[in-house]
């Protein structure tokens, strides 16, 4: 797996990740960053499906989880691309989505998949800063009766979120850190 890793974390840093510290960005939280990130250009990509599915179904193969999902958009590649290699290796996990805002038409409601209350899953997400997007999830999952086991993050800015994540959900985890992107870590540093 770790070919894959190095592979997606090229990927990352060629498509995803921009360093400004002259003009620093401002993010969604509100906070001033020198560093970029935008997962969609390779979240996105043929290529970058393929890792993000190998990867993820590799961390989460032994959970013994019905589904993975979290708020859409962020998290709706990364939890299509794993319940796709899930049935790929014989052993199917489904993709279920968080709505930003619920419907109130038709079914309704912020949870969308074929999840029931009971299954055990697990929230992803793209880029945590503060967590607040992937804490969104996790209530609204918890909220339809989803028991979340894991929080599994791909880029973690080392800003906050993970810690905000690790009071709410048993387990965090992150495939990158923005130390990684910024080449500032190597991948045998990674922390789980």
């Amino acid at each position: 797996m770790e070919t894959q890793r190095r592979r997606l974390l090229s990927l990352l840093r060629e498509k995803s990740f921009r360093c400004q510290p002259e003009a620093p960005f401002t993010l969604a939280s509100g906070r001033l960053s020198p560093y970029y990130v935008d997962c969609r250009p390779v979240t996105h990509s043929a290529e970058g499906l393929a890792l993000l599915g190998e990867i993820i179904f590799d961390l989460i193969k032994d959970l013994d989880v019905q589904a993975v999902g979290g708020l859409t958009m962020g998290a709706d590649p990364l939890a299509h691309a794993a319940a796709l290699v899930s049935w790929q290796k014989g052993q199917p996990v489904n993709a279920f989505s968080v709505r930003q805002v619920a419907k109130e038409h038709g079914a309704g409601g912020l949870i969308v998949g074929p999840v029931r209350p009971g299954d055990r899953v697990v929230i992803l997400e793209d880029v945590i800063t503060t967590g607040g997007s992937a804490l969104k999830a996790v209530f609204a999952a918890r909220d339809f009766g989803l028991e979340v086991v894991l929080a599994l993050v791909l880029v973690d800015r080392q800003e906050g979120g993970r810690e905000a994540l690790a009071a709410a959900v048993p387990r965090v985890e992150a495939v990158f850190r923005i130390a990684h992107l910024a080449d500032r870590d190597t991948l045998e540093e990674r922390d789980g």
